[in-house]
């Protein structure tokens, strides 16, 4: 990896403070990444993290950090969209960090920087599924801006898509540089700075990896997992994750007017709310960490309390 903040996931003392590990306490780590919140919260106090991860280069990484912290890490490889079935509750913590890390952004061949040459993967399990290679090469031009529309937030979704289809009738678009020039041509520079390929880039991303639709089970497998009590930290860097967020914990807290058709809330509404809010507004990057970290610029932090009768006990260890 590169760059002098790439170890360090956004918001880490925040994080801490707010799953505020203690001796004897069980705590997940979803998105283990290379590691930061799980080494934050075994040095923090002696307990214990079930760290989850499907990027098989996070294997390795935990395996370093188990030499130091033996029995107290847990390493499962796999989707934290399914710890109600990997992991065994009650637990006192669950932190999700949503989005691509540094890790993987850093490393050419895995796809999924514009700003390095490699093929057009973006998987983050790479044993298989479709990659952005697939999307751009097979969709029709419709369907791609639509796409690039809901995942990206990209205006000039149809631009985008237009010119797509019109490169690939030579030959595939199959390296990410390639892809990045063709945006590139297609929409306006912004006056902000950002590179005009960084939405196109996301859609595909969220896309290859199915990324709302695993916030959303891992959302729920925290709400499962999770004892009375317990606390859950979801860190995201991009509107449409903090949305769905945001309106989880809203309705969980019984401070939605409806019910999402998408997250239905468990059984009946008469079980009352099953989470707590100790702010409904998100917490941010402090000034400092943001020069020092410049990825934690758009990071937002939310927090929920579990209520009631929490952390039922999983189907397998």
């Amino acid at each position: 990896m590169s760059g002098s903040f790439s170890h360090i996931p956004a918001m880490l003392n925040e994080v801490v403070a707010a799953l505020a590990p203690a001796a004897g306490e069980v705590y997940v780590d979803g998105t283990f990444g290379a590691g930061g919140y799980t080494k934050a919260f075994l040095d923090r106090a002696d307990c214990r993290v079930v760290a989850i991860d499907r990027d098989p280069g996070a294997a390795a990484q935990a395996a370093a950090l188990q030499e130091k912290y033996g029995k107290r890490l847990r390493f499962v490889p796999g989707c934290f969209g399914d710890a109600a079935a990997l992991v065994e509750g009650p637990v006192d913590g669950f932190v999700l960090d949503i989005g691509v890390s540094s890790m993987q952004i850093d490393e050419a061949e895995r796809g999924f920087s514009f700003r390095m040459d490699g093929p057009l993967d973006m998987r983050m399990d790479t044993s298989g599924g479709v990659t952005a290679a697939d999307i751009i090469n097979t969709y029709d031009e419709k369907d791609l801006a639509d796409l690039i529309y809901k995942y990206g937030e990209e205006r000039h979704s149809r631009r985008v898509a237009r010119a797509v289809v019109a490169a690939r009738k030579g030959k595939k678009i199959t390296r990410t540089l390639e892809l990045a020039e063709i945006v590139r041509r297609a929409v306006p520079r912004a006056r902000d700075g950002i590179d005009p390929a960084t939405r196109t880039f996301q859609a595909l991303r969220i896309a290859v990896n199915r990324e709302l639709e695993e916030l959303e089970s891992g959302l729920e497998a925290a709400e499962s997992l999770l004892r009375a009590g317990g606390r859950l930290s979801v860190v995201s860097f991009h509107s449409l994750e903090d949305s769905i967020i945001k309106k989880f914990m809203n309705e969980r807290a019984g401070r939605a007017g409806g019910v999402s058709r998408h997250m239905p809330l468990p059984d009946a509404p008469s079980a009352g709310p099953t989470f707590s809010l100790p702010s409904v507004k998100a917490v941010t990057a402090s000034p400092a960490e943001i020069a020092a970290n410049p990825r934690a610029r758009s990071a937002k932090m939310r927090i929920a309390i579990r209520m009631g009768a929490g952390g039922k006990e999983a189907h397998a260890s």
